[in-house]
């Protein structure tokens, strides 16, 4: 048995800072101090945290991995290697592969997959469409992490469009349903608008105004709507809007049936940022409005958002080539989330508590995680170790995503992630990924 203690830390869990230490025991916390005292029994390794934070390691709930039959853009080795860099240590995956991910047979093989590829830890949402809501009972609810359910056209053809369908969907999938919610009448007529308007490719920056807010807000408005008919769990993605703030309550998680999940992306980039980022910063719901972009944060101080993802979406620079609607939708952020929502922290936006709330904690209880998402005694050595006070900037060499590329790419960051723990095994150090990690299965305790 390995034990390892980390002491002289700033732990930041469960809305309190202090200083103290943990150690760990094989791939589990085993003791929480308090500063002054000290381990059980002696301990095979010390590492000194001084001046650095300590925090649960991050969990995505949205990535989008590309694998299996898109891992020409990314796949689960090199995005793992990303999510260890940036001190994620626990991601759910998006269906929207080749194969869709809408069979049991197809959702079995991307676990089979990732226990050999995947540097931490995994799950993955299965897909709704049209006419496979019959599967949704035999779901393994303690090994999936959810039923994603295309309210709206994403990369993947998985749009569910028939309203009976739908309301089956909220019916019957027994377990949270994760929605990306923007309305296709609104989107297809907005995009015949600006193609006469402006020709078979409209700049960039109209993409907000065809993905507009109202496109959103009507989207997200019908999938309230059914949850509350149906008692249905749900879990609204991507929020990009003030007006969807609208929809959602404020208060604890535990009290809620309804959720919400903001991005990196929309709380990182308005529509000002288009003329110098242009279809870099393309993504499905678009990102909007300065005054949205400042709603999202404000949420995030308190109930109204719960979650903050990444909506991780590699794609090649050469497909990221033209406008509103040639360019594909998508962006690289996994390996700088954390560094991104720490410079809220930094502006005074938020706090070391909220991110860590949001970002940690929340996802953990939000699917019902089992032992992960907190400092506790017994739970999965999930940790991260966080230097609030190094400056650096974003080079091209040090992005770990295949398509080579990130928006953060130039971005000067005041915080840097010293090391990343996987289940009690030091994933990162030293800017260097072990690569001969694997993560575990999430289990859910429904």
């Amino acid at each position: 048995m390995k034990r390892t203690y980390i002491h002289n830390a700033r732990i930041v869990n469960e809305g309190q800072t202090f200083e103290g230490a943990i150690v760990i025991e094989n791939e589990v916390i085993a003791e929480v101090l308090k500063a002054g005292e000290t381990p059980a029994s002696p301990c095979d390794e010390t590492i000194d945290a001084k001046g650095l934070y300590l925090i649960p390691g991050v969990i995505d709930d949205h990535v989008h991995f590309r694998d299996p039959g898109l891992t020409h853009k990314a796949d689960m080795y090199t995005e793992s290697m990303a999510a260890a860099a940036g001190g994620v240590t626990s991601y759910m995956d998006m269906p929207n592969t080749n194969p869709l991910t809408t069979t049991l047979e197809a959702l079995e093989d991307k676990f089979q997959d990732a226990a050999t590829k995947s540097i931490v830890n995994y799950s993955f949402y299965f897909g709704a469409t049209n006419d496979n809501a019959d599967l949704m009972p035999k779901l393994d609810k303690q090994k999936v992490c959810g039923v994603k359910l295309f309210m709206g056209s994403s990369t993947g053809n998985m749009l569910v469009d028939q309203m009976d369908t739908l309301k089956n969907i909220f019916a019957n999938a027994g377990m949270l349903i994760a929605t990306h919610c923007e309305d296709q009448q609104i989107i297809s007529a907005n995009t015949a608008a600006y193609k006469e308007k402006y020709g078979e490719d409209p700049d960039v920056k109209y993409h907000p105004e065809i993905r507009n807010e109202e496109a959103c807000y009507r989207s997200s408005a019908l999938a309230v709507q059914m949850a509350k008919e149906t008692g249905a769990r749900l879990h609204i993605m991507h929020i990009s809007t003030a007006k969807e703030l609208e929809l959602l309550e404020n208060k604890p998680i535990e009290e809620k049936n309804i959720t919400a999940e903001a991005c990196v992306s929309h709380l990182f980039f308005c529509d000002e940022d288009y003329e110098k980022f242009g279809a870099r910063i393309k993504c499905n719901p678009a990102i909007k409005t300065k005054k949205d972009r400042d709603a999202l944060r404000q949420a995030l101080t308190g109930n109204l958002i719960d979650v903050i993802g990444t909506d991780h979406a590699p794609h090649l620079l050469s497909e990221k080539q033209g406008g509103a609607l040639k360019a594909v939708s998508g962006m690289p952020t996994l390996q700088f989330s954390l560094l991104s929502v720490m410079e809220l922290v930094h502006q005074g936006l938020l706090s070391i508590e909220q991110l860590v709330q949001k970002m940690c904690h929340a996802p953990a209880s939000l699917y019902q995680m089992e032992k992960r998402g907190y400092i506790r005694p017994g739970y999965k050595a999930d940790l991260v170790l966080l230097n609030p006070a190094h400056e650096w900037t974003v080079t091209n060499d040090c992005i770990l995503s295949k398509c080579g590329w990130s928006p953060m790419e130039g971005q000067t960051f005041h915080s840097k992630v010293e090391r990343t723990f996987v289940n009690g095994h030091q994933v990162y150090a030293d800017n260097q990924v072990d690569t001969n990690h694997r993560g575990q299965a999430l289990t859910f305790c429904r």
